[in-house]
């Protein structure tokens, strides 16, 4: 498959011209490469770690939720540098998509992991610049086999704030660092909030409000998107696509 017309599908398929995200954000083709993609690597982060990984596998482009631009980068000097000539040097094209990743109904973080948590979506939760980016499941689960089920989908223990009630009916879930984002939660009348980080007031935020607050990790929870996408490429073109896990712990 040619590489633009690669990018031409993603750019369409994840909306990233008409998805806002925040102000240093870059979507879409970062580094060009090689005129035609069979092999695709998915990861959460561009960082030197995943691009090396990428070379040794031989993948024509990556795809990541975190890439290389956020905002002016200069001078090329440093981690940087070496990053972009890693990328340079085997050929390789990164397309970066971050808030579209988070945002999209069918392969995008959050809903996503809803479905991997057995969740019935109720509605959208949550947004930047009018776009919908979380979602939110009405449910009834005890807190602790609700835990349960986000260890066993992500792989983690999560930091558990049981500030709520026992028993989870309303759960909202936006992945990545939306901590900030409890005050939001409890107005919209949720009892349970899984995200992946959080500053440490934010304690006091759930506590006050009566809620209870799942921190499952930045990088764990974000895990799920490019993954569903890798899947989604796999299955619609026939290219053959994998997941370079370099998990933070974070």
């Amino acid at each position: 498959m040619l590489t633009q017309e690669l990018v031409a599908y993603l750019d369409t398929y994840l909306a990233v011209r008409e998805v806002p995200d925040w102000k240093e954000a870059y979507n879409g083709l970062q580094v060009e490469g090689r005129r035609e993609v069979r092999r695709v690597a998915v990861a959460v982060d561009a960082c030197l770690a995943t691009i090396e990984r990428a070379a040794t596998e031989r993948a024509d482009m990556m795809i990541v939720h975190h890439g290389l631009f956020w905002g002016p980068k200069a001078p090329v000097t440093g981690p940087y540098y070496r990053r972009l000539a890693a990328l340079i040097k085997n050929d390789i094209a990164l397309y970066s998509c971050h808030t579209p990743l988070d945002a999209h109904p069918e392969v995008g973080n959050n809903h996503v992991l809803a479905r991997l948590l057995g969740l019935e979506l109720a509605g959208p939760f949550g947004e930047h610049e009018g776009v919908p980016i979380g979602v939110y499941a009405e449910t009834e689960l005890a807190r602790e086999a609700f835990v349960a089920r986000v260890r066993e989908a992500l792989g983690v223990s999560p930091l558990v704030i049981a500030t709520g009630p026992e028993t989870v009916r309303r759960v909202g879930i936006v992945t990545g660092g939306a901590g900030t984002w409890i005050e939001r939660a409890a107005a919209r009348g949720l009892d349970t909030f899984l995200t992946g980080e959080g500053p440490h007031y934010t304690y006091f935020e759930a506590e006050e409000r009566g809620l209870n607050v799942l921190y499952a990790g930045h990088y764990a929870t974000e895990t799920v998107g490019v993954r569903a996408l890798g899947q989604h490429l796999t299955e619609r073109f026939g290219l053959e696509t994998f997941f370079l896990d370099h998990p933070t712990g974070l």
